[in-house]
């Protein structure tokens, strides 16, 4: 079941954050192009960045849940067998916990925003614009907890520590 979860929500991810890349290039060409043409877009600097911050937190979702973020397995993975999984676990109440008041921050940051728009588009709400802190969040929580099982076995079974050189060999054949 969670296999399949994750895979759902992979592929949601997936979707969603070359959705919002192919989107943020055409918007980039056609204000360039704009701009060159003396007629350059009011909104395109707004858009653009949020654009940008969109494709960064769900990225960042969507790196977690491929356990793609920074980390350091290494250090786990040297540790005695013992620690291994209590280190696991520590990591992830604190990755779990910071991403929990990124969400309920985020939450309180919408709240407070109620009724603002964008500056150059204000037909588009603050609230929606800024609706990516609380759901990446939430998202990269779920991402956590969806791939905890298999780094508790990791830990569990003493998983080798990465080698840098035999991680770049097999990604380059």
């Amino acid at each position: 079941m969670l296999k399949t979860v994750s895979k759902c929500l992979e592929w949601t991810l997936v979707i969603f954050c070359v959705f919002l890349m192919a989107a943020l290039a055409i918007l980039i060409v056609w204000g360039v192009t704009t701009r060159k043409l003396g007629a350059s877009l009011s909104w395109y600097d707004e858009v653009a960045s949020i654009m940008l911050a969109w494709i960064t937190y769900y990225g960042a979702a969507l790196a977690a849940l491929k356990r793609a973020h920074l980390g350091f397995p290494n250090l786990v993975a040297a540790a005695p067998p013992p620690l291994r999984v209590a280190l696991v676990i520590i990591a992830e109440v604190i990755v779990i916990g910071f991403f929990g008041l990124v969400t309920w921050f985020g939450y309180q940051v919408i709240m407070l925003l109620w009724g603002d728009t964008l500056i150059s588009l204000p037909w588009v709400t603050t609230q929606f614009s800024q609706s990516v802190i609380p759901i990446a969040g939430a998202l990269f929580i779920l991402a956590e907890l969806l791939t905890v099982p298999e780094r508790l076995r990791e830990a569990a079974r003493g998983a080798a520590p990465v080698d840098p050189e035999r991680v770049l060999e097999e990604a380059t054949t």
